[in-house]
């Protein structure tokens, strides 16, 4: 009876006019941005986090929530129709979804892409209302040595689960714990590596390095490629309704791939982008029926698993963010920001001192799926139109909105150039083919996990055994070290590559 009347609170707050106007504004966003290739969810909502100052603190989350699961569904559109993934997670999606709108089934691709990412958003948001509640009693029971031992999870998870190679994914990782040193150290008061620039001695700002490296690194990297790359497919969209043989085939898939993105995306550096990659190779995997097309020439199942997949993916990676203040993705770590910029401590606190934000943000997400099912479908026309808008037209609105952001956070003009700079290191990034998500989840967790070391040490008087004398702690940190062994592999090891490769 408590979650019902929970979600009754939940529903309450999220039917007040202003946040469904704000879930309508990060859907709508979110689907923009989804359809507009080089511009992800991590970079708009880096790009609008200063936006969220004068909004109501539920609102801001409402919105910011939006635009992330949002991006799910706008990513499949330009997958499927222009052979083009706008999301990262819709990359798998490219492979049969174009296919099938080269054959003139664009309609039953997207209806598919549609109706699993429904269905997937409804369970995955079932899924954070339930398990919400008792992983939050659970975190009432940790203490420093806990918190300390599940951010070393979390990062290893992190590296563990990132696509690509596992050591430029630890040096990102220390890259951001290095840089999350910067500023003045909170017990003793000194400035660390701040070279005597008065503007370093609070740290570098979280906003300024997510729109630099995200927003920013994004833009050089989409204007370094030439124009012609882009191949537009404008054929008509006729027909939704998938047929009855489709419906056969897709259902049994979206239901592979809403349990397995409810999975993976709980677990730290998880989230969409692997949840799709799992399902895709599970479909693969499962046996073909007889008269199926095979995958990569337009098989409906290669659509629908990985479109539930992200989005149920998308949805359970708010369970460890909201219960235990952990993020699990970039995505997460900007929440984590838009949080302390309302005076919101991320983790159990939130449930019991702020209810209405709580339940209103899980409520939200069933209301904004409905919006974003309602946007998508009959609207596909105009997101077709979107791709038609010129870089050169797009990218410096984009640059000027980063930089009104930027400046107005501290009114500072050391942080445009903080973040032009990060810009440049971020195009570095992906030139040397490294992903920038870990070093923001390391500049997230750092400092919290020195503030953790530091507090778990002076109550233990520089005991250190305590890490794994304490149950909890210990069992954390012995997961950390199974994942590592197992990471490392051989099997594993190829398997893991093979994961991310795609013929």
């Amino acid at each position: 009876m408590d979650l019902i009347s929970n979600l009754a609170l939940g529903f309450g707050v999220a039917f007040t006019p202003i946040n469904l106007m704000y879930a309508f504004i990060g859907c709508v966003l979110g689907t923009l941005i989804g359809v507009l290739p080089g511009i992800g969810p991590v970079a708009t909502i880096a790009m609008l986090l200063p936006a969220t100052y004068a909004l109501p603190p539920v609102s801001a989350l409402i919105m910011l929530a939006g635009i992330y699961y949002g991006a799910q569904y706008g990513g499949s559109t330009t997958a499927i129709l222009v052979n083009l993934p706008g999301e990262s997670s819709s990359v798998v999606t490219v492979l049969d979804g174009y296919q099938m709108a080269r054959q003139g089934r664009a309609g039953p691709a997207l209806a598919a892409a549609g109706i699993g990412s429904f269905f997937a958003g409804t369970v995955g948001t079932l899924i954070l209302a339930a398990f919400a509640p008792p992983l939050t009693e659970l975190a009432f029971k940790f203490g420093p040595w806990e918190y300390f031992s599940l951010m070393v999870l979390g990062l290893i998870g992190a590296v563990v689960l990132a696509s690509g190679s596992l050591v430029k994914a630890i040096a990102m990782i220390l890259l951001g714990l290095l840089l999350g040193l910067v500023g003045t150290d909170v017990n003793s008061g000194v400035a660390r590596f701040s070279f005597d620039i008065p503007e370093l001695t609070d740290g570098i700002g979280f906003v300024v390095i997510a729109m630099g490296v995200f927003g920013y690194g994004e833009i050089i990297t989409n204007l370094s490629k030439p124009e012609d790359e882009r191949e537009v497919f404008t054929a008509k969209v006729s027909g939704l309704m998938p047929t009855k043989e489709d419906f056969k085939r897709m259902v049994p898939a979206v239901l592979r791939g809403t349990a397995l993105g409810s999975a993976l995306g709980i677990l730290p550096g998880g989230g969409a982008l692997l949840a799709a990659f799992a399902a895709y190779t599970l479909e693969k995997k499962t046996k073909l029926q007889p008269g199926e097309v095979p995958f990569g020439k337009g098989n409906i199942r290669g659509v629908a698993a990985p479109e539930a997949a992200n989005n149920a993916g998308a949805q359970t990676s708010f369970i460890p963010l909201l219960t235990l203040g952990i993020p699990p993705n970039a995505v997460m770590a900007l929440m984590v920001g838009a949080m302390t910029i309302h005076n919101i401590q991320p983790g159990p606190q939130v449930m019991t001192n702020n209810p209405q934000l709580f339940w209103g943000l899980i409520a939200s997400m069933w209301i904004g799926n409905l919006m974003l099912v309602i946007l998508n479908l009959p609207l596909i026309g105009i997101w077709i139109k979107l791709l038609s808008v010129p870089y050169r037209l797009l990218f410096p609105s984009i640059v000027l909105f980063c930089a009104i952001g930027v400046y107005s956070t501290n009114n500072n003009t050391f942080d445009i150039w903080m973040v032009a700079i990060f810009g440049f290191i971020g195009y570095l990034f992906t030139k040397l083919g490294c992903e920038p998500a870990p070093l923001l989840l390391g500049f997230i967790l750092g400092p919290m996990m020195e503030e953790h070391l530091r507090r778990a040490l002076l109550l233990a008087r520089g005991d250190w055994s305590q890490f794994v004398t304490r149950p909890l702690s210990a069992g954390l940190l012995a997961v950390a070290a199974i994942l590592i062994v197992i990471v490392l592999l051989p099997a594993v090891k190829n398997k893991r590559e093979e994961a991310f490769v795609e013929d």
